[in-house]
């Protein structure tokens, strides 16, 4: 039965976070419990060989966060994190020798609910720092609050037929451009929340996903393989338009140049990201004012306050994630209490939102071009 109360996760501070550890490899699960059991304030509590086997030792375990494989026999990792959602809501990693640059099986799991991913050591010379990124991944990941209440239809099967002839036009004096950023939870997020939004909205998108480089071609070929809107990563050149999601490549800074079109750069990170959201929407208002809008997803940290806090200044329009629906109550919390949002709505209503701003005639300000 589904259990529609979120999974509230142990504190990292009065006691060690519980953690089952999910893999077909004797030595896997060895080196992983090994490595984590010498962690501070992680404590690992059991190990299964494949996802029948954990999915029988979660109730009884009842760990905080699960690191989970992919490829396994009987069941395998994509398999029981999707039983693991619906039953057992609870912050999951995926570490696997799948989850490389590209890898679809990542973009699947972070949909299905995962909320992290790393790939597994390749040699014994970097066991060490794989290890201790799973370590600092594992506590933030029990920070996590992991609802199952609401599964887009992309994620329960049902997903909308193709759309193979998409159309989009170049921007026009009142069309609006909208800047969505998200990080920790947002793969599922926006697979929630770009398949509802009309491809005849007189909007341009731009996402904002925190991810490294490799993953976010396969998170955009996902989106437009169920959305009415084209959606691609993002490549030098490309111009915002109508009808178009463009994606902003792992790694990458993206920013409109004073043409408008997309220019990516490697400059330093900005709150430790690259992509990050403030760069991206201090570009777009500065060239399209008022007729931004700006939109926060679940994720951790303050990344797009600044840039949404720069939207609010230009008179274009602000929409946050609600707690309720958060896996990551980080950065929408700090857009929220700013006092700048203009609407907080929880995920299943945030296409909604946004499909309001562009049609609603907010403001009276136009592109600022």
């Amino acid at each position: 039965m589904l259990n529609n109360k979120p999974f509230l996760t142990a504190d990292p501070q009065k006691q060690p976070i519980r953690v089952l550890v999910v893999d077909d490899s004797a030595f896997m699960r060895l080196t992983i419990t090994r490595y984590l059991s010498d962690s501070p304030g992680i404590q690992v509590v059991g190990s299964a060989r494949d996802g029948q086997e954990a999915l029988d030792l979660i109730p009884r375990l009842k760990p905080d966060v699960i690191t989970l494989d992919v490829e396994m026999p009987r069941m395998d990792g994509l398999s029981a994190l999707k039983v693991i959602m619906s039953e057992h809501p609870r912050p999951v990693i995926m570490l696997s020798s799948l989850t490389t640059e590209g890898a679809l099986e990542t973009i699947q799991a972070l949909t299905l609910g995962a909320v992290d991913f790393i790939s597994k050591p390749t040699n014994k010379a970097n066991i060490a720092a794989v290890m201790e990124d799973v370590a600092n991944k594992i506590r933030q990941a029990a920070t996590a609050k992991v609802r199952p209440t609401f599964t887009p239809r992309a994620i329960s099967g049902i997903e909308k037929p193709v759309i193979s002839n998409k159309s989009t036009r170049s921007l026009l004096k009142h069309d609006r451009v909208v800047v969505i950023g998200s990080s920790t939870g947002g793969p599922r997020a926006l697979n929630s929340v770009i398949p509802e939004l009309s491809a005849r909205l007189s909007a341009a998108f731009l996402v904002i996903q925190h991810m490294p480089v490799g993953f976010t071609r396969s998170l955009a070929e996902r989106l437009d393989h169920i959305s009415a809107l084209k959606v691609k990563e993002a490549e030098p050149g490309d111009r915002p338009e109508t009808g178009k999601v463009l994606v902003a490549p792992g790694g990458f800074h993206m920013t409109l140049d004073e043409n408008g079109a997309i220019a990516l750069n490697q400059k330093p990170t900005v709150h430790g990201v690259r992509p990050a959201i403030d760069v991206t929407m201090a570009s777009v208002v500065k060239l399209y004012g008022a007729a931004t809008i700006g939109v926060i997803l679940t994720g951790m940290g303050n990344d797009g306050t600044n840039g949404c806090a720069l939207v609010s200044s230009a008179k274009g329009w602000v929409i946050a994630e609600d707690e309720s629906t958060c896996v990551v109550w980080g950065m929408p919390r700090c857009v929220a209490e700013a006092g700048i949002a203009n609407v907080v709505a929880p995920l299943q209503n945030i296409a909604q939102s946004i499909s309001q701003a562009v049609n609603g005639g907010l403001h009276s300000g136009e592109t600022g071009r």
